[in-house]
């Protein structure tokens, strides 16, 4: 993972160091979280002027820290004023640019709100005018919807001052810029993520002013609701928004499916591609699927079908399309015995030190991480704070357990009456380690816990790959005439699909057309016919 570069030049707010610390954290803690992490289309960010970036708020925490570590420059984030309160996630939320955003729900004084408010967005469109960038969730909430909620006119009433001021001072005007957030699961562990920089939106001209206050107030607010209802179309389609997750879902495996075919179809090797590569698939398949459901249902109805009882039977044998697909001819027993040598291979590589450091340095915390949010389940947390939950507790008990840790193996080490000083000291070579000096051991095992942790991470992920591949082998032997069936099943839904896409302009195509600001992907597919 290579993160952005941050903007130069004059106009480009510095970053504080406290800022770049917080930032580094973020980074490396979704570098953990994540086992693959993209960033997509950054030649959209202009050279110059402020941003208002606009994203959809599925995953709680984990989304503006996320595009904290993600976006360059100096980000501000509007938060809930109540986020503040807390100890030590309301100082890391101010320390990295955030402000606080009053929501009447969640004030007693709705007047002193409102005018807190009005403040706040003001000053923050003077920032955006001034080449400043904001990060702002504009449905106002967290959820486990599959759509976009409904969005809040902050955004845009920030963009309508912002654009003002800049006028006013004969500045580069302010942009903003959808952005799309896509996880295969970012409640659990190790899973793949993708940052979307979709195109800047295009704005109407904003009202000019007026001597009548009522008129001035009327067009103001006109403005406001047209700008809002936009970004709402854009965040529908940037996040390839779905009436259910169940259709979200078949659209991802469809894509799966579609891949496969067209790379057995050209000969090309199967190969998973990148998490980007398959978002930029789904949205292709998103954009055909809503064109037929709107112009010729009937057309794809069988096809529907199809790939609904076909992927009910794959998960009925906890398979995916991937596992169908690459299935070979005739699998050999040769091919089982590698996939276990490979698995043997790198399991030998987890006995080693660093697998033993990680197990000292980090199943303690993960495991207290585990029951913690165990008992949070039982008493009802909500799942769309689920991944707050772990990273807020995890940012809390793993730096308390390395401390301890660490204070607790440099005593062992170099603690004159104690068993490990006294082994240690028989063998002349391993008796140096008893004169380190205690603070540097203290502070090199800090570190050395962490790295541990990644350095496993990265062992573990290569043996549970090599693991399902293992049991894929085991599979395909010991069923062969009922996989050969799923793959011609497969094959076929496969060339279907890739038979009605073909026959469309769809996103990525030489001859598309990106569809006017506020309007979805499907509205502008074309028949080749």
């Amino acid at each position: 993972m290579s993160w952005l570069r941050d903007p130069e030049g004059q106009e480009q707010q510095k970053l504080t160091v406290t800022y770049r610390l917080l930032r580094r954290f973020n980074r490396s803690l979704m570098s953990v979280w994540f086992r693959e992490l993209e960033i997509v289309d950054n030649e959209n960010l202009p050279h110059e002027g402020g941003i208002i970036f606009v994203s959809w708020h599925p995953s709680g925490l984990i989304d503006p820290m996320l595009l904290h570590a993600a976006l360059p420059g100096r980000l501000s984030i509007l938060a809930k004023h109540t986020l503040f309160d807390l100890p030590i996630i309301g100082r890391m939320i101010r320390a990295g640019g955030g402000l606080p955003i009053y929501r009447l729900g969640d004030s007693d004084n709705i007047k002193l709100a409102k005018s807190k408010n009005g403040k706040m967005l003001e000053n923050a469109g003077q920032e955006i005018a001034n080449g400043g960038r904001l990060l702002l969730f504009p449905e106002g909430r967290t959820h486990t919807e599959s759509g976009v909620s409904k969005a809040k006119t902050g955004a845009a009433r920030i963009m309508l001052s912002a654009i003002r001021h800049a006028r006013n001072n004969n500045s580069a005007p302010p942009t903003l810029i959808p952005v799309g957030l896509h996880y295969s699961n970012s409640n659990k562990f190790r899973e793949r993520g993708a940052v979307i920089l979709e195109r800047p939106m295009d704005l109407p001209e904003i009202p000019p002013f007026s001597d009548n206050d009522a008129q001035q107030t009327e067009a103001e607010h006109e403005w406001v609701l047209a700008v809002t209802e936009s970004i709402e179309s854009e965040l529908r389609r940037a996040s390839l928004s779905k009436t259910t997750w169940e259709e979200r879902r078949l659209i991802w495996l469809a894509r799966s499916v579609a891949y496969a075919e067209r790379s057995a179809q050209t000969g090309e090797k199967l190969q998973r591609p990148s998490y980007a590569d398959s978002v930029i698939g789904a949205r292709r398949l998103r954009a055909g699927w809503e064109y037929y459901n709107a112009n010729n249902p009937e057309k794809i109805a069988p096809l529907v079908e199809q790939s609904k009882n076909h992927f009910a039977e794959l998960e009925s044998i906890q398979a995916t399309p991937y596992d169908v697909a690459a299935k070979p001819e005739k699998p050999t027993f040769f091919g089982y015995l590698t996939a276990l040598v490979s698995w043997l291979w790198v399991a030998a590589w987890m006995l080693g030190l660093v697998t033993w450091s990680a197990i000292l340095g980090n199943v303690p915390p993960y495991q207290a991480n585990y029951l913690t949010m165990w008992q949070l389940r039982k008493r009802g947390a909500e799942e769309s704070i689920y991944g707050t939950l772990k990273i807020g507790i995890a940012v809390i008990m793993f730096p308390i357990w390395w401390v301890f840790v660490s204070l607790a193996v440099t005593v062992m080490f170099l603690a004159t009456e104690s068993p490990v000083y006294i082994l240690l000291n028989k063998h002349w070579l391993l008796a140096l380690f008893t004169q380190i000096n205690p603070i540097i051991m203290f502070f090199v095992l800090m570190l050395w816990w962490p790295t541990s942790g990644k350095l496993h991470m990265k062992l573990y992920s290569r043996l549970v790959w090599n693991w399902r591949n293992l049991k894929r082998w085991k599979n395909w032997r010991k069923n062969q005439q009922y996989w050969d069936e799923l793959h011609i099943r497969q094959r076929n839904i496969g060339a279907m699909l890739i038979d009605l896409g073909d026959g469309l302009i769809l996103p990525g195509d030489k001859e598309w057309q990106d569809p006017i600001t506020g309007s979805d992907d499907y509205i502008y597919v074309k028949s080749r016919a």
